[in-house]
């Protein structure tokens, strides 16, 4: 690409670092720094280098930007607003107002242009690693000779903070291992944090840790140096075989006779007087906020007239290409636009009592391979733990370097960055990600589970292992405090299946599902197959009847594999004490609380007031099912070291207990 006029760069970058100063100010809250010392590389990358097209923002084969600090915001609205994305100067003074379209931090949906919500650092790095490997398996599935319909980059902007978090490491190794050629990160090397100078706490050498983990590292000694940073960024597009680090020499508050290199100008306004020496500095009016040359305008603008020839350009490829491969078109199309491919749930087995016991872990095996032959779509893996989450497509390859037409991820033993890296995955679309550990270390990527709920990313996590049942390993893997702490989480759907027929429901309803995430929590220990006669109600709406008995004394409440212990304890109370208990099955509690009234009356009356719930789990919830009539068996300690079937007995999951508490209750 030509460089454009120096006088009209340099006056544009100038207008892109005011505007964030500007909008700072104004809110009175924000982080002017950062900004400031990324103008010139952002401005380089949106006009030399993006591949886009501001008028439809979600055209498919667009390269992807991603600000991992999200503080950087006013940076990216700046540029979003000059490149004509649709917002408007108004937007720009509405930074961080309530209903506006500029938030603090990024948020997906609220401003157009924005690929993913970030703020909290690191994972923006994880997620921008997820859409380069949805880029890549996309190409090898899909591209052909002469037509190719993807081929991108995915361009991720971080800083020191960023590579101070787990996630970010965990993110970068996998890239490097899988040689995504095609992400290049630019690094806002300002040297600088709230608490001050990095070296209070970062003196390691980036460029040796990256170069490490198999990147490609080039430096950029001067921020300010537009040709030079052109030449990086050049040269990371030119390195195919791994991805690119472009470390970038910055000053943070760059200008700011007072402030700049300071700690000072991170979080806060920089102030009205230091905002006008600012601008004199930059040769700019410094008694006009928010000042916008025509000519910086136009410049800018040019990339409407570019995005529609570069993605015309691509749609005449794809009419070709529809033409001369329609059922690779046809997958395509349906694969972008998330349609689930006509009878992708044909197969789905259905399990009898008469098979026998099995984990709900092995069920969801089997119907996650019944599944994946008909929607090509699905993809996924599990952080080291496949043997045992059951989660590898039997019928497909490894998502690996150079075969990335696999659909089997290794994600090591990286919880955190699995769980971000799913995000990326499909909010570059064409992906339907799932992904799996145990349920204890849920923990680990709960971060990534709660930026996917604020997106409503329609994701399926799959944590087995579900509870003190898992035995002898003890206490550090047997979950006690999870469930309650992810049915926390607003948005998330957490679903419990008591058995192998409940978990085929659960992943229809997981798969059905577009606007959150879900996640099945499953059993490492074998379960009975529940018999579907003495059912009453539907999976969909979170809770049913498995056992209905007419004007019930009693209602127990129970999820997963606790619910057979309860039809087996209501059977010998109505036999040996002539009491008519009914068994409810709640495997969701947000599916209930979607529920009609009217259904969750029939299946909780209000008439029956003596309920008891019964969760291998701590209890901190049940109140609201139990009322105050109601009682809860539940777990609020930590697990012990023995054979799960003793852990359970011992902490009172037994038909005799659950009877005897009963029992007690109904005095």
């Amino acid at each position: 690409m030509a460089q454009a006029k120096t006088n009209l760069d340099q006056l544009t970058v100038s207008t892109v670092r005011t505007l964030c100063m500007d909008a700072v100010q104004k809110a009175n809250s924000g982080h002017p720094g950062a900004p400031m010392g990324l103008a010139p590389a952002a401005y380089v990358l949106f006009k030399r280098f993006l591949k886009h097209n501001p008028k439809n923002p979600a055209w498919i084969d667009r390269d992807r930007f991603v600000m991992s600090g999200g503080h950087v915001s006013s940076l990216l609205y700046s540029l979003l607003y000059l490149m004509g994305y649709g917002l408007e100067l108004s937007d720009l003074k509405n930074f961080r107002q309530w209903g506006s379209r500029t938030p603090g931090h990024p948020e997906r949906g609220d401003t157009p242009g924005v690929e993913t919500t970030t703020g909290p650092l690191g994972q923006g790095i994880a997620n921008a690693v997820g859409m380069a490997i949805a880029e890549c398996h996309l190409a090898a599935r899909f591209n052909m000779k002469e037509k190719e319909l993807i081929n991108h980059h995915t361009y991720v902007m971080c800083g020191d903070g960023d590579l101070m978090e787990g996630v970010a490491l965990e993110a970068i190794s996998l890239a490097g291992h899988l040689g995504l050629g095609k992400l290049i990160c630019l690094y806002d090397d300002n040297s600088i944090t709230i608490e001050g100078k990095t070296d209070i706490s970062f003196t390691e050498d980036v460029k040796a840790k990256f170069e490490s983990q198999n990147w490609h590292v080039v430096t950029v000694e001067d921020g300010n140096d537009l040709a030079e940073i052109q030449k990086a960024i050049q040269a990371g597009k030119d390195a195919v075989a791994r991805p690119t680090l472009v470390q970038i020499k910055t000053h943070i508050a760059y200008g700011s006779p007072n402030k700049q290199d300071s700690s000072d100008a991170h979080g806060a306004p920089l102030g009205v007087d230091e905002i006008k020496l600012v601008k004199q500095f930059y040769g700019v009016p410094d008694d006009k906020d928010f000042y916008v040359p025509e000519e910086v305008l136009e410049n800018c603008r040019k990339a409407l007239i570019y995005g529609e020839g570069f993605e015309q350009s691509w749609q005449d490829i794809f009419n070709d290409y529809k033409t001369e491969y329609p059922e690779h078109a046809d997958k395509f199309v349906d694969a972008v636009s998330g349609f689930l491919t006509e009878g992708w749930d044909a197969d789905i087995p259905q399990f009898d009592p008469e098979d026998g016991p099995i984990a709900t872990r092995a069920a969801s095996g089997q119907v996650l391979n019944a599944i994946a032959d008909s929607l090509p779509a699905l993809m996924g893996g599990s952080a080291d733990l496949a043997p045992s989450n059951k989660t590898y497509l039997n019928n497909s390859t490894e998502f690996q370097k150079d075969a990335w037409e696999g659909r089997n991820i290794r994600f090591g033993v990286r919880e955190h960055a699995m769980g971000a890296i799913m995000s990326g995955m499909y909010l570059h679309s064409g992906i339907r990600p799932y992904g799996g550990t145990f349920m204890v270390f849920a923990d680990y990527m709960r971060p990534a589970i709660r930026m996917a709920s604020l997106m409503k990313l329609p994701l399926i996590y799959v944590f087995t292992h579900d509870s003190v049942a898992v035995g002898e390993d003890g206490p550090t893997h047997q979950p006690v405090e999870h469930l309650a702490s992810l049915r926390a989480i607003p948005g998330l759907t957490v679903v419990r299946p008591a058995d192998a027929n409940e978990t085929a429901l659960a992943w229809k309803q997981a798969l059905k599902t577009i606007d959150s995430p879900t996640a099945l929590i499953l059993s490492r220990q074998k379960l009975p197959t529940l018999d579907v006669s003495r059912r009453d109600g539907e999976f969909n709406y979170g809770a049913y009847t498995v056992k209905n008995v007419m004007d019930p004394d009693m209602i127990l409440i129970a999820t997963g594999s606790e619910v057979h212990i309860c039809v087996e304890a209501a059977d010998t109370l109505e036999k040996d004490h002539n009491i008519k208990a009914a068994v409810v099955s709640m495997p969701s509690w947000e599916l209930f609380e979607k529920a009609p009234a009217s259904y969750r009356e029939r299946i909780l009356p209000s008439g029956v007031t003596k309920r008891m719930a019964v969760e291998a789990g701590i209890s901190m919830g049940w109140e609201k099912y139990t009322g105050q009539e109601g009682k809860t068996i539940g777990i609020d300690k930590f697990g012990a070291s023995a054979p799960g079937e003793t852990v359970l007995k011992e902490y009172g999951f037994s038909p005799e207990n659950i009877v005897n508490n009963a029992l007690d209750l109904l005095k």
